[in-house]
């Protein structure tokens, strides 16, 4: 049984957490209550986690209070969604109880917990029973009084690891809308998937993610023209400019293909994906560095001649093997400096157009899908040409995120809490960038409620909540983020949602259609609101959002 731990075995305890929350990731998403693709409870903290672990293994025997500093450093920095966001505050706590210490022994791990747990409840507004807050206290609370008998590190952590079971369990009854789906709470599981990490590393069993050994091209023996979801095969090499995360690249790259793996060194990064818009992927990974390399093969066609008999086209067949690289970016003139800025994060290039002509200085690519860090807002926010930021988040997930960039920048940041794309836009429409601060911090703040926010995606998998009875590919409603309906029919649905549009006497409504709409559906979404709203002023915009087919604002 071990006693204490070092810095050195802290280290390796947090790169177990890392790999244990990893390997869970999938199943903790499909804990969140509606069954939309974007429940990235798990994937956050698993991002949020590697964060943590990508400085920890650039540490060479480091001391404890190194370790855990170096940790929560970077877990500020990387936090992703409410999850990820609360986790750096745990540990920003954890670590702020082992300052100074050379050995960390049970007690000492139950005090660091307890304080971990201060800092987050401190930071959350208002904290909800059954969730993540809920399983790390009473799990610190056990811990505490366990650590009076026993305070062997081992044998805490083990007991932490029965006790976060517990509570877990318990989440179920402790908040209603998790007892009406039947499930635990996610973000408490993924604690609980944390603990385990690290006790499997107490134990000498140090979990890693598995990660399978880098793909250098498609196995087109072992495929069928069924099996190719995607047409092209790209694969390419970029050479870092800075040590920058590519947790951000390697989920915007999951969105818009499969088959992917990712490879690194210090120096460079290699990509393996399969993509219908590989010159989307080229450009992506651009902003980590400088393309040296790429090949990209259709297998379609190469499918085609292996099924005839040929010999399959390749990039091999090419004269010469210059790498290929995009023009280069024109230089733009410096920004002038504003007395206000804006940075607003959305998905679209619709969207984005619509909130840079509306006066937003600078986007941040994410949302539903992809919740950008804090660290991501946190620069974007340097970039604005303006000592006065406002930073809207149109993301209930990512509002926390935004929150814990402002006291990483020396402006003067104002968050926004707008939970939808919708609410965002509204907020410009208020924003006077001649007028002063309190009068636009009220104006933008007071617009939110002012719209009606409505949304249509797909069910990711069999579900039953609140009535409903959703089974996986059906389309869901969304309305102001409750379930408004679901259904085979995309237009059963917005029929539908234009009914309680015009019941409502809403006279503005902006359909935004996605990147997976064609434009001949999309008029007929436009025509349905067009007739069931004769008062309203109807307008249809290509939004080109991933995940939701319909993006529908009304005023």
């Amino acid at each position: 049984m071990r006693q204490t731990i070092d810095g050195a075995a802290f280290q390796r305890m947090m790169l177990s957490a890392a790999a244990s929350i990893e390997i869970q990731k999938q199943q903790i998403n499909e804990l969140n209550v509606f069954p939309v693709p974007d429940g990235d409870t798990g994937t956050n903290m698993s991002m949020t986690m590697s964060t943590a672990a990508g400085d920890l293994r650039k540490l060479d025997a480091p001391s404890l209070s190194k370790a855990a500093d170096t940790a929560a450093s970077a877990l500020l920095r990387g936090a992703r969604g409410n999850s990820g966001v609360i986790l750096s505050l745990l540990f920003r706590g954890f670590s702020k109880s082992l300052k100074g210490k050379k050995e960390l022994n049970g007690a000492g791990f139950a005090e660091a917990l307890g304080n971990g747990v201060r800092v987050a409840y401190k930071a959350v507004m208002k904290p909800a029973e059954g969730t993540i807050l809920t399983v790390t206290r009473v799990t610190a609370e056990a811990c505490a009084g366990e650590a009076k008998q026993d305070d062997a590190i081992e044998h805490i952590v083990d007991y932490a690891v029965t006790a976060s079971k517990a509570a877990l369990a318990d989440t179920v009854h402790q908040n209603p809308v998790l007892e009406k789906a039947g499930v635990v709470d996610a973000g408490g599981m993924g604690f609980v998937a944390i603990l385990e990490g690290m006790l499997a590393s107490l134990r000498g069993h140090d979990l890693s993610s598995g990660v399978s050994a880098e793909q250098t091209g498609a196995d087109f023996a072992a495929l069928s023209a069924e099996d190719i979801t995607f047409t092209f095969d790209t694969v390419f090499i970029v050479k870092k400019d800075e040590d920058k995360p590519l947790d951000l690249l390697r989920a915007y790259l999951g969105t818009i293909g499969d088959s992917l793996v990712i490879g690194e060194d210090d120096d460079r990064f290699k990509v393996h994906v399969h993509t219908d818009v590989p010159g989307i992927a080229l450009t992506e990974a651009q902003k980590y560095g400088t393309l040296e390399l790429a090949k990209i093969e259709n297998m379609r066609a190469q499918y085609e001649d292996m099924a005839t008999g040929r010999r399959p086209r390749s990039t091999d067949d090419l004269d010469g093997d210059a790498p290929l690289s995009p023009p280069p970016l024109e230089p733009s003139a410096p920004a002038v400096k504003k007395k206000f800025g804006v940075v607003s994060i959305c998905a679209g290039e619709g969207i984005e157009a619509v909130f840079r002509d509306l006066g937003v200085d600078v986007i941040v690519q994410g949302g539903q899908t992809m919740n950008p860090s804090t660290e991501d807002i946190a620069k974007a926010v340097a970039h604005t040409p303006s000592d006065v930021v406002f930073v809207l988040p149109n993301n209930k997930n990512i509002i926390m995120a935004a929150e814990q960039a402002v006291p990483l920048s020396e402006k003067q940041v104002i968050v926004i809490p707008s939970k939808t794309v919708p609410q965002g836009l509204t907020a410009m429409l208020a924003f006077d960038p001649d007028g002063e601060l309190a009068d636009n911090t009220a104006a933008l703040t007071g617009a939110l409620d002012t719209v009606t926010t409505m949304q249509i995606t797909y069910a990711a998998r069999d579900s039953g909540f609140d009535g409903f009875h959703i089974r996986k590919g059906d389309y869901l409603a969304l309305c102001n983020s409750a379930l408004f309906g679901t259904d085979r029919s995309l237009d059963a649905l917005l029929n539908g949602l234009a009914q309680k549009v015009a019941d409502e006497g809403k006279e503005f409504v902006t359909i935004f259609y996605g990147k997976d709409v064609e434009a001949k559906k999309a008029n007929k979404a436009l025509s349905i609101f067009t007739k069931r709203c004769p008062h309203a002023e109807v307008s249809l915009l290509p939004g080109g959002q991933p995940v939701y087919y319909y993006l529908i604002s009304a005023e």
